[in-house]
């Protein structure tokens, strides 16, 4: 190796830091100690070179094992995988902080690191939802195991888009039923999310679809008393306001009828358990 080339492996990591960006040999990690490869990690992430500081973070890791750096570096490591959108490889690291330090203050955020692994991969309503599950999943472990942390509350605002994302799917999926003339498929899909999904965004258009599919199919007590839900919880929306057309059109009023499902709904819904 020439002499040029010896020099500069040989020289320190403070001096890397304040480099430019040209093309340097690459360092023998073991010449250094954890605190200036932590540094140098740190440096790369503040320069947006997250692939290149969880390499750092990995060799201080490697390197010094059972050191307190070490487990700083580890946290930090999967914070720069995800940045650099390797979720899989953040959700390992994550899970190995977890396992090693699981009563360290810096578990909790471990937790929602990974959780954000499967957030931040859930995909536009009309794909498969199998990370959706898996996101609801792993959130509602941050909020169980750290309902005290900074970090639970954030958990729980994911957790109701999660939540809201899955009643999107049951709806889309309905819709499609419903546009086909699948009546009983689609009013099937909407008493999903009027069972399951209740608290979100998609219940009053869930209500109001399931008046179209009952009166479709000519359960018109049915059709009612969906109407008298929406009337009760959702007076406001354009959903009822679409109701209250289609049913009086039919000579129908908004209120409950018969003995189906949706009566024990409507009575939850007076008695104030339902939302």
């Amino acid at each position: 190796m020439s002499a040029g080339g010896k020099s500069g492996i040989a020289v320190s990591l403070a001096a890397l830091v304040l480099l430019s960006a040209c093309e340097q040999p690459q360092p023998d990690y073991e010449q250094f100690s954890a605190k200036e490869i932590y540094d140098r990690a740190e440096y790369e992430l503040t320069e947006d070179n997250a692939e290149e500081a969880a390499n750092y973070f990995g060799e201080v890791e490697r390197l010094y094992p059972y050191s307190e750096w070490a487990k700083r570096a580890l946290i930090m490591q999967a914070y720069a995988l995800h940045v650099d959108r390797k979720y899989e490889e953040s959700r390992a690291a994550a899970q190995r902080y977890i396992d090693f330090y699981p009563a360290d203050k810096d578990a909790a955020y471990a937790q929602y690191l990974l959780a954000l692994s499967y957030y931040d991969q859930i995909d536009e309503v009309g794909r498969d939802q199998g990370v959706t599950f898996q996101a609801l999943q792993a959130l509602r472990l941050v909020i169980e195991r750290y309902p005290d942390s900074e970090y639970a509350r954030s958990a729980i605002l994911k957790f109701d888009l999660a939540f809201d994302h899955l009643a999107g799917k049951e709806m889309e999926i309905g819709r499609y039923y419903l546009k086909k003339g699948h009546y009983t498929a689609a009013a099937n899909r909407f008493r999903t999310v009027v069972e399951d999904f209740q608290t979100t965004s998609q219940t009053p258009e869930a209500l109001y679809r399931l008046v179209e599919a009952y009166l479709s199919l000519g359960l018109r007590e049915e059709a009612q008393t969906a109407g008298a839900i929406l009337g009760y919880n959702y007076q406001g929306s354009e959903w009822y306001d679409d109701a209250f057309t289609l049913l009086t059109g039919e000579g129908l009023p908004l209120e409950p009828a018969g003995g189906s499902w949706l009566v024990q709904i409507y009575r939850q819904s007076i008695r104030g358990e339902w939302l």
